[in-house]
């Protein structure tokens, strides 16, 4: 047998449960948009996605943290991998802003040759929007103090500091379905009210899912899975909250401004 730095996975069902879950997910939204109340598809799809990351996620802290299989080059590869995901996420939403860009620098007729159409009021970015900044950024500062206490050995403040930003990033959630419900239009108000929603709300859905994974972070500091020089479950976590802050920085700036600021001008 040869002897090598890598991990060689064992078979797990988990890729497999995962695709169902997102596939149920995907065709229930795709029927929502077609007046297809799939509310059981739904929440299939919601739960069978969820207990795949809660399994996943659990035989890969094992791996880890138990069993020793990540080695430097093992982690070396995951590092790599979290940069490829991360990079595939931002043409994700370069897609949205693409589409919002479009639509905005040359309005066409049928929304009356103006931004934001005729008839929409756009939402003023110094109410919600810049409090929901105020939050994200200050969770950036939260989860890389969390990141400098684990570097430095300081059990305690790692977790008052993770425990932190899992309360901003529940917060910011809230604060976005308060200003949904709020909102003076609607996703089928025009491309205006589509780009919003499609672009905030998955904004909003990864907000929600790196939540839940500095919530994993927490549960496994917590229980001492993380050392000085072993933790990159926990940088991950890291990198896709600040990827998750950027985002909204362009969102905010894009958007919410820039929407606000056209309708000033008409």
């Amino acid at each position: 047998m040869t002897k090598h730095a890598f991990h060689i996975v064992d078979p797990s069902p988990w890729p497999l449960t995962g695709a169902v879950g997102a596939l149920l997910l995907v065709s229930s939204i795709g029927g929502w948009a077609h007046n297809y109340s799939g509310t059981m598809m739904i929440s299939a799809g919601v739960t069978l996605t969820l207990a795949t990351m809660i399994q996943w996620w659990r035989d890969v802290s094992r791996e880890a943290t138990f069993l020793g299989k990540h080695t430097e080059k093992v982690q070396d590869g995951m590092r790599f991998g979290m940069i490829l995901f991360i990079t595939s996420e931002v043409f994700f939403f370069l897609a949205f802003f693409w589409a919002f860009f479009h639509s905005s620098l040359s309005p066409s007729i049928e929304v009356g040759s103006q931004w934001p159409p005729t008839g929409i009021t756009a939402i003023n970015p110094f109410d919600v929007p810049l409090l929901n900044t105020t939050v994200l950024l200050t969770s950036g500062a939260s989860i890389t103090w969390a990141h400098m206490a684990i570097l430095e050995g300081s059990w305690y403040e790692a977790m008052q500091s993770l425990i932190i930003t899992v309360l901003l990033g529940i917060y910011f959630t809230l604060l976005q379905a308060g200003e949904y419900i709020l909102a003076p239009f609607s996703i089928a108000d025009s491309v205006y009210g589509s780009t919003f929603y499609i672009a905030t709300g998955f904004h909003g859905l990864h907000v929600i899912i790196g939540t839940l994974f500095i919530s994993a972070m927490l549960y496994r500091h917590v229980n001492f899975h993380f050392s000085q020089v072993h933790h990159f479950g926990f940088e991950a976590s890291a990198w896709y909250w600040h990827f998750v802050d950027v985002v909204w920085l362009f969102l905010f700036m894009c958007i919410y401004w820039w929407g606000f600021f056209f309708n000033k001008l008409n």
